[in-house]
């Protein structure tokens, strides 16, 4: 067992601060002492770790807590999740070094276009290793065989409007390496269920607050949480454009609000839309 101050002074993190994680549930001592001072085992020491990762990227303390609190969510999962936020950030590094060099030589463009014949014919060699022998049935039925396929999807790909959408997902992603990178790697098949799962869960419960004021703390709070497992489960650092997106669908769309509402209740749909929006206009 370690003590307040001997586990501040191996962390760095301030005796204040640990008390005030003890205060709001975050990281709760093991133990006490008879004079009543805070005891902490290596299991706490770890909980604090994943703590810390998630603070690197200014994530909120309501929001790391739901998270290590989920239950869907087991050790490896969790630091499968920081390691690949990690990975994310170094890139981000590496791209503002390359950027800041090419300023330095006098090149002050950023690359954010859309996708070449090259990166289109990468893109569709990934998702075909990716399907399943069902799903390449599918495509080999609808058009002969998958080279057929290839063709129709390259050449729908290059045509003016998918590629303005391509250039929306380039702008969800903020960069192009970063919108293939997400492409080529669907992400884990164990944990994506997981993050689909929480996702659920929070859309019954926001279905739940249906008729409260779409600003009210309730309600933000769980949008929050939405807003926090979506960036992880589309590996996004910030999921504004994309969720402002699927608002707008939300209230307008009325067979997606048929499907929904079938299976939430009548005008859940919509409120939901009206929730997203409200809390990404405000970001």
């Amino acid at each position: 067992m370690r003590t307040v101050k001997e586990i501040s002074d191996l962390t760095g993190i301030s005796v204040r601060t640990l008390h005030y994680y003890d205060e709001i549930g975050l990281l709760k001592p093991t133990d006490k002492s008879e004079a009543g001072y805070r005891l902490y085992d290596d299991k706490a020491l770890e909980t604090l770790q994943q703590i810390l990762f998630f603070r690197e990227f200014d994530i909120s303390l309501k929001e790391i807590k739901a998270v290590i609190e989920n239950p869907a969510l087991e050790k490896n999962q969790i630091l499968q999740m920081q390691r690949k936020m990690l990975v994310a950030k170094k890139e981000r590094m590496e791209r503002l070094i390359t950027s800041i060099d090419r300023i330095l030589k006098g090149d002050n463009t950023m690359d954010f276009e859309v996708f070449t014949k090259i990166e289109l014919e990468d893109m569709y060699n990934s998702m075909a290793a990716n399907m399943s022998e069902e799903q390449k049935a599918i495509f080999i039925e609808n058009y002969g065989s998958m080279e057929e396929w290839k063709k129709k999807f390259l050449e729908d790909a290059s045509t003016e409007a998918v590629q303005k959408n391509f250039q929306k997902i380039v702008e969800w992603y903020g960069s192009k390496e970063k919108a293939l990178d997400a492409s080529k790697n669907p992400g884990n098949t164990e944990i994506f269920p997981a993050y689909q799962k929480q996702l659920e869960e929070i859309v019954k419960k926001l279905a739940g607050k249906k008729g409260q004021d779409v600003n009210s703390f309730e309600v933000k709070e769980l949008v929050e949480e939405y807003d926090f497992v979506t960036k992880q489960m589309f590996q996004l650092s910030d999921a504004t454009s994309m969720e402002l997106e699927m608002a707008a669908i939300y209230r307008t769309n009325k067979e997606i609000q048929a499907v929904q509402d079938s299976i939430y209740g009548e005008g859940t749909t919509e409120f939901i839309g009206q929730v997203i929006e409200a809390f990404y206009s405000k970001k």
